[in-house]
Order: C-alpha cells, then sequence, then structure tokens
C-alpha cells in the first residue's frame, strides 16, 4: 500500500548498513523493552483494539445519523489533530454527504470561540470532547462554554445524547461529569500517548460520527501491522525511511519539510508534525518537521527550497490515485493560451507539477528529496499510512537513544501559563 524511495536523497551512507541497529530497535519496539514502553500500546492496537467498544461507536453513529448537521470535536494535540487529519483526507474539503465538522478547545483565541457559538446558533450539533483528564484548559475552557450553550438549547436530557465523551477509563473530572450527567463514553487508552492514539476510540469516534467507514480504517491498520511486521531493512519502507531521515541529519540536514500536492492532505501534514516533532524533539536533539502543499506554497515557499540556505530535505507524498478528478475543457477563443491541455486531466497536470518540481529541487536546487507513495486517500490507506508512521517515528527516535512516548517540554509552558492566571497551587 505504502511505497518509499531514497533515489534522489543523496545519501553519503548505505541505509542497509544499518540492519543491526533495526534489528535490535524492533526487537527493542515489539517486545516492549525500550524507554517509554509503557506507552506502546499501539504496536499491537490493530490486533488488540477494544472490540466491544469498536462495535459500540459504531453503533452510536447508526443511532445518531440524521439528528444532526454539526459535529464539533473538542480537543487539543493528538486529541484532535488525528481525526481532523483523517476527516479531510478521506472526505474531501467539500464533502456532498455527512455532517459540518469543526474543531475547537485547541486555542485561546476569543474571535475564534465567539464565532463558532455564533455560527452553530441554528445548527444541529453533537459535540466530541476528548480529554483524558478533563483538565487540560484550552478543551476545558472550550468546553465549558459548548456545554453551556447546548444546555441552554436542548436542555440537560437532550444533552445526553448529543454529547459524547472520550476520557480516562476510571478517573479525572470530565470521566466524573460524564457519569453524572449521563453522556455515552469512550476510552483514551492508558498505553498509548496522545500522538499515537488516532486509532483508539480517540479518533475512531470524530470518524465514525462524521460518516467515515472506520471498518475500513481498520483493516488498513491491520495490514500494515502483518505487512510491517519485520526487521528486513530490505522488506520494511516505514524502516528505510527512519534510517534515512537518520541519515540526513548526519549530513547536516536538520529539517524535514513534508510535501503534498493534495490540499486535503494538509492535516496529514500538521498531524505528522506533531507525531515527529513532540516524540524527537528532546534532549537537544531531532529534525525540525515542517509542510507545505504544492503547488500552491511552489509560490512562496518555493524560492527558498529551490536557492535557500541548504538546511533541509523534503519528503514528498504521492497519491497514484485521487478521490476526484476532472477533464479540461477546450476554448475555441483560448484567450488563457491553455488549449494545450483540452482534454487532460487535471490530476495529470497536478502530477506533472509534482515531478518537473521534483526534478528543479534535485536538479537544480540539490535538495535531498524522499517519495512516499499512497495508492489514494480512502479510508484503508488511512489506517496503513498511520502505522507506517507510527513505526518510522519510534525507529528513527530510538537511533538517537531518546524516548520517542514522552514530551517533559510541553509541561514547561503551562507551568508558567498557569502562575499568571493564578491557578491554586502554582504560586512562584
Amino acid at each position: 500500500m505504502i511505497s518509499f524511495d531514497a533515489e534522489h536523497g543523496f545519501l553519503k551512507e548505505d541505509i542497509l548498513s544499518y540492519q543491526s541497529d533495526v534489528t535490535r530497535i524492533h526487537h527493542m519496539i515489539h517486545e516492549k523493552t525500550g524507554a517509554g514502553n509503557d506507552f506502546l500500546g499501539w504496536v499491537d492496537l490493530p490486533r488488540d483494539y477494544n472490540k466491544e467498544e469498536f462495535d459500540r461507536i459504531q453503533q452510536l453513529a447508526a443511532k445518531l445519523k440524521g439528528k444532526y448537521d454539526t459535529l464539533i470535536v473538542c480537543g487539543i494535540g493528538g486529541s484532535y489533530l488525528g481525526a481532523a487529519a483523517a476527516i479531510d483526507m478521506i472526505r474531501g474539503l467539500y464533502p456532498e454527504e455527512g455532517p459540518e465538522v469543526l474543531f475547537t478547545g485547541n486555542t485561546f483565541s476569543s474571535t475564534y470561540m465567539s464565532q463558532i457559538l455564533k455560527h452553530i446558533e441554528n445548527k444541529s450539533v453533537v459535540l466530541d470532547v476528548v480529554s483524558k483528564s478533563g483538565t487540560t484548559t484550552e478543551t476545558a475552557l472550550a468546553f465549558r462554554m459548548l456545554r453551556e450553550f447546548m444546555e441552554k438549547k436542548y436542555g440537560k436530557e437532550e444533552c445526553k445524547w448529543r454529547i459524547v465523551v472520550t476520557t480516562d477509563r476510571a478517573k479525572g473530572t470530565l470521566k466524573a461529569l460524564a457519569d453524572q450527567e449521563g453522556y455515552e463514553e469512550f476510552v483514551v487508552p492508558d498505553d498509548i500517548g496522545g500522538r499515537y492514539s488516532v486509532l483508539s476510540a480517540v479518533g475512531l469516534v470524530p470518524m465514525a460520527l462524521a460518516g467515515i467507514d472506520i471498518n475500513k480504517v481498520m483493516e488498513g491498520f491491520a495490514a500494515a501491522y502483518k505487512d510491517l511486521d519485520t526487521d528486513d531493512l530490505k522488506k520494511n519502507p516505514a524502516y528505510r525511511y527512519g534510517v534515512t531521515r537518520r541519515i540526513l541529519q548526519n549530513q547536516g540536514y536538520n529539517v524535514e519539510m513534508f510535501v503534498t500536492y493534495e490540499p486535503q492532505m494538509r492535516l496529514v501534514g500538521e498531524w505528522w508534525k506533531q507525531l515527529f516533532g513532540e516524540s524527537e524533539g528532546k534532549d537537544g536533539k531531532g529534525i525540525l518537521p515542517d509542510s507545505v502543499t504544492f503547488s500552491t506554497d511552489l509560490h512562496s515557499m518555493g524560492q527558498f527550497i529551490q536557492q535557500g540556505n541548504k538546511l533541509l530535505f523534503e519528503t514528498g507524498i504521492k497519491v497514484n490515485h485521487p478521490t476526484e478528478n476532472l477533464t479540461i475543457p477546450d476554448d475555441p477563443a483560448n484567450f488563457d493560451q491553455m488549449n494545450y491541455l483540452s482534454g487532460k486531466d487535471l490530476d495529470w497536470v497536478n502530477k506533472m507539477a509534482q515531478e518537473g518540481t521534483l526534478q528543479a529541487h534535485v536538479e537544480d536546487g540539490h535538495v535531498p528529496n524522499l517519495m512516499i507513495t499512497l495508492d489514494d486517500m480512502k479510508e484503508y490507506t488511512f489506517g496503513y499510512m498511520c502505522y507506517f508512521f507510527f513505526l518510522a517515528c519510534a525507529m528513527t527516535c530510538y537511533m538517537l537513544d531518546i524516548n520517542p512516548f514522552n514530551q517533559p517540554g510541553v509541561e514547561i509552558y503551562k507551568r508558567n501559563m498557569f502562575h499568571l492566571l493564578g491557578k491554586p497551587g502554582y504560586e512562584k
């Protein structure tokens, strides 16, 4: 389902020379003996996911279908990015079917929150709030305001089915509230960190409520679990990608640019940035992840990539089959001088732009380029892609001898913010 190509990577080392390191780390991952092993639940999740909960998610989506036109997902970081990436990639940006999907709880912007509340005044809303503790500040504040809005609009009794909660199995303020109010509850796994949680209830609930076939998503997830369960670098493209990142950083490239030519995959880039940035960026180590959507961003970032400071390499995403396609019409007047493309598929033009950019950046710009190829942007492929990136991220982080599953630096801003907000217990 996914192939990896480093032909244009300008690598000064042979990927296969890292086989012994890869074998050692492969066993660390699958035997759960490495740093952060308490959060390796995603490794066997395609096989061991909670089937009863999965069925309840599907039953909820079927029961609520047609009863709402707007789905709000309230969460931050891994509590929303994976779902947002999946919904955009699979449905496209302007789907003909399914509810409008909005995301809140990921910012303190007063304007954003105010406009959301105004926007949904005349909508039929279902709210999915995702927080393990229930006290994550951005999410808790947004949920407080949304719950007030919904209780006034619908009443507490109706909110029992309009509000869905994904939180800790046994403790926390959100768990207590859900028990008290009678909301439908799903579980944030104890052994899976937020940025690896998209194919747990954290991401599956909003996907299902958005009208996505989560059975197909999990089929792709399971296929990757089977296909990529090998330490052989010749057979495992996820590990080859992980090793290649380390080789390129050893050559002085400290920025990786995730490049897609499909706007519906922009949020996949945002999810990928969190996965790699939060996993790898610690102990003064790691590659800075960034993302662009071409050809749009070729008219802004293209100049720097082509001729600027040689500090980055690109990882391009090629999609063999678009979700939809169009044929370019003929214009007898040819005022725009585009008739040389009449009758061509627009996706073919997109692919020629990708090929031409690759040639320019490699041959003239001397920018290392890696290529990951997906068959399409459907459910199965999304599930497969998630496991591919999970494995690659774990491999590349363990090669740096760091814990891929913690985020100690994130806590520092929170302590400072809590002090400034006057939160009890954070006085200096």
